[in-house]
């Protein structure tokens, strides 16, 4: 294998790695918050325009349209430019991206953001679970994925509060100002980064590209397990939160409620992370914990329409979150221990592109089911969905041996 500047670089010291560790977090968790509090506002923004549940879905698919091309190239760049750039680009796009709202008023502003956003929040991403996927193995690396996506659903947790909140008290002017505001210091956040972080290093033709990610996801059984598992989670987080909001809003909840509401999912996912590793040990393992945790999410979604109190709708929200708090961080650990460090970048970009398809594709096909059925049957068709992917995920299980040792 030839010799790459990672393989001459000095490896961090504890301290180095916990001050990236916290940087990235810190960046990550402000990425989130102007994301989410996007996810509130814009919709909200579009209905008062006078949009329609499909032309809503149009909206709120934009931000994934980009990343579908560009998460695997982005991937390689990512790797020659090193996180502390990536990151810093970032976060300068979050703040170019709040901007083009307000200086173009209307249907326009809202999906130029909303593609500007995507593409920034994408590099962030990519550049973050590299940083933390080069700091352990096994349990250090449950244990420290735990706590980037503890982080990463504080931040999920802010922005609806603080979108409905502003919201309702001060207008959607001053709520996209503050978004604003949080962008610019998650480009402040990756000032921090230290040590490995600075540098880059030409990635090799053989472990990036579309050629090299085809090859990986036909020949790795743990890339395959664990993109089929981020793939089924995200669907059902990205029909929830996507749709929960005009659910809500046609029941007359107050947006300070829907924000709440979307929060307690975040809160659910934030309080287990933590204790991931723990988790999977008292579920029985990885494999275990992988199946509960992904149908927990499943059930949550299909009966979301069904009811319409605040506090059962509550209930179905912490079961999301519980579900996808364990599933996410565990995906990251199998991808992140199933690939050689140089195919990192590459790995995350298919991961990455395979979310951001069913983030595309979930908000746009059933905003058109709901032009035509109602919110109780497009809630359950997505709830399928989920558990259709699921049992593509349990296909991969039996070739992927060591799964569930977490050694």
């Amino acid at each position: 294998m030839p010799m790459t500047m990672i393989d001459h670089a000095l490896p961090d010291t504890p301290s180095q790695s916990r001050v990236n560790l916290i940087s990235v977090c810190l960046g990550l968790t402000g990425a989130f918050v102007v994301q989410t509090m996007l996810l509130i506002t814009i919709p909200l923004t579009a209905l008062e325009l006078g949009a329609s549940s499909a032309m809503v879905g149009v909206i709120l698919s934009a931000p994934y349209l980009l990343p579908l091309v560009l998460a695997i190239p982005l991937g390689g760049l990512i790797t020659s430019w090193g996180a502390k750039r990536s990151i810093v680009a970032g976060g300068l796009g979050l703040v170019l991206g709040v901007l083009s709202i307000l200086a173009l008023p209307g249907f326009v502003g809202l999906v130029l953001a909303q593609l500007v956003v995507g593409v920034a929040h994408m590099v962030m991403i990519l550049a973050g679970q590299s940083v933390v996927s080069g700091l352990g193995q096994g349990k250090v690396l449950e244990r420290y994925f735990g706590w980037y996506t503890t982080c990463l659903s504080a931040g999920q947790l802010i922005g609806p509060l603080l979108a409905g909140w502003l919201l309702d008290t001060r207008g959607s002017m001053l709520t996209f100002l503050v978004t604003g505001a949080v962008a610019l210091l998650t480009l402040v956040s990756g000032c921090g980064l230290t040590g490995s972080a600075r540098l880059g290093h030409p990635a090799r033709r053989e472990a990036v590209g579309y050629r090299a990610q085809l090859r990986l996801m036909r020949k790795n059984p743990g890339v395959q397990v664990s993109i089929a598992l981020t793939v089924a989670v995200v669907f059902a987080l990205s029909a929830h939160g996507t749709f929960l909001p005009v659910y809500l809003e046609n029941l007359d909840v107050s947006a300070t409620t829907i924000g709440a509401l979307v929060s307690l999912r975040a809160l659910s996912a934030m309080v287990v992370r933590p204790f991931m590793s723990t988790v999977i040990d008292w579920l029985g393992g990885r494999v275990r914990a992988m199946v509960i945790s992904a149908l927990l999410v499943a059930v949550g979604l299909m009966l979301t329409g069904l009811v319409e109190g605040v506090v059962l709708l509550g209930l179905l929200a912490v079961l999301v979150g519980v579900g996808s708090g364990v599933s996410q961080p565990l995906s990251m650990v199998v991808l992140a221990e199933s690939v050689h460090p140089d195919q990192r970048s590459g790995a995350w970009g298919v991961r990455l592109m395979g979310n951001r398809a069913v983030q595309f594709l979930a908000p746009l096909s059933l905003g058109l089911l709901a032009e035509i059925l109602p919110y109780s049957m497009t809630f359950l068709i997505g709830g399928w969905v989920v558990l259709l992917l699921v049992g593509v995920m349990l296909s991969r299980l039996s070739a992927f041996s060591g799964l569930d040792s977490g050694e």
